[in-house]
């Protein structure tokens, strides 16, 4: 019988209670330190104990998960925590496909495939001397908004950045990136493409809740002038969104474009769970600053199930249980090979 594992964070324990839910034994690479908040969840059948979680990548530990015949669900500690060419050298199957993790972690590649999917994206910014508007400064990889910063101009940029690795936030030798900033309503689009079935499952919208960028915002503006501190986007929590359900047309639309491309950039394609992310402006017109090509943190919201979601399933459906009902039927028509790499 196939087992589900996954690392200790991030969205571990929606991931573990979806699979015991589908009859899987489940096991957890956590770190020692966490181990003590693991322990309370009793759907936890076996745990791998490891100092760092790259420690996933070590003879024994690869061992273990090929002895309880396991498929990793990765989320975005797997690709915050390790290099992309250590992620492909995994040998236990990876649900969905380990190759665009690298398109997601590097954000020129990233923007090629948006582009490709005719998202709607910022302006990139090539160079810190082309800064002419108000811009959002990105790490690569999954940073969770840790060491994002807004600039306007190049001084604003150079003077923001060396702050920051003052901080030991940044390195100096960190290459970051730039594009234009959307303002509009954060929309955190999740889906779930299933390679069994070609079909493409809208799950649930969310929003996130970054530090300390939305406590300045209840500061009075003339203490927010005063305030020298460059403002963190670093992600504390999510909270639950509904749209208009005259945009639902689009955010299919958005979706499948972006599974069709992925198929023929990186096959085998986005299978499992993605995110598309960005903005609604004022006329209700999306913009995508962003993709996730695994699940999000954001769908933590809806353990017992989306709005949307209940439109498709007549039970409780998390993004958890979603991704191990189709392991499950996966492994049943011995199609594991579809649906993992």
């Amino acid at each position: 019988m196939t087992a589900i594992a996954t690392l200790g964070s991030h969205c571990s324990l929606q991931v573990l209670k979806g699979a015991k839910d589908e009859g899987f034994k489940t096991i957890l690479v956590c770190e020692k330190k966490r181990e003590k908040l693991y322990r309370r969840f009793p759907f936890i059948d076996e745990f791998i104990l490891v100092d760092h979680f790259k420690e996933i990548l070590n003879e024994n530990t690869q061992k273990n998960l090929e002895k309880n015949n396991a498929v990793i669900i990765p989320h975005g500690t797997l690709i915050a925590q390790m290099t992309s060419e250590e992620i492909e050298s995994i040998k236990t199957p990876i649900f969905g496909n380990k190759w665009i993790l690298r398109w997601e972690s590097n954000r020129e590649m990233k923007e090629k495939l948006m582009k490709e999917a005719k998202l709607p994206i910022p302006k990139p910014v090539s160079s810190p001397d082309e800064i002419d508007k108000l811009v959002i400064v990105k790490r690569q990889g999954a940073a969770g908004g840790k060491g994002y910063f807004m600039a306007s101009s190049e001084q604003d940029y150079i003077k923001k950045r060396n702050e920051l690795i003052q901080q030991k936030i940044i390195s100096e030798d960190e290459v970051l990136y730039i594009q234009e900033y959307a303002a509009g309503v954060l929309a955190y689009l999740q889906y779930f493409y299933s390679p069994l079935n070609n079909q493409l499952e809208f799950f649930g919208v969310d929003q996130r809740h970054e530090s300390d960028i939305e406590g300045l915002a209840r500061i009075p503006s003339e203490q927010q002038i005063k305030t020298k501190k460059v403002p963190s986007f670093n992600v504390i929590g999510n909270s639950p969104l509904v749209i208009r359900e005259s945009l639902l047309e689009e955010v299919y639309e958005m979706g499948e474009n972006f599974v069709q491309v992925s198929k023929r950039i990186v096959p085998p394609g986005m299978n499992g769970p993605f995110c598309i992310e960005g903005v609604y402006n004022e006329n209700a017109r999306f913009t995508s600053f962003e993709f996730s090509a695994r699940i999000v943190a954001g769908t933590n919201i809806y353990m017992d199930g989306s709005p949307y979601y209940s439109l498709l399933y007549n039970e409780q459906m998390s993004m958890g249980k979603r991704i191990a009902r189709e392991i499950k039927i996966a492994s049943k028509s011995n199609q594991l090979e579809v649906v993992t790499t």
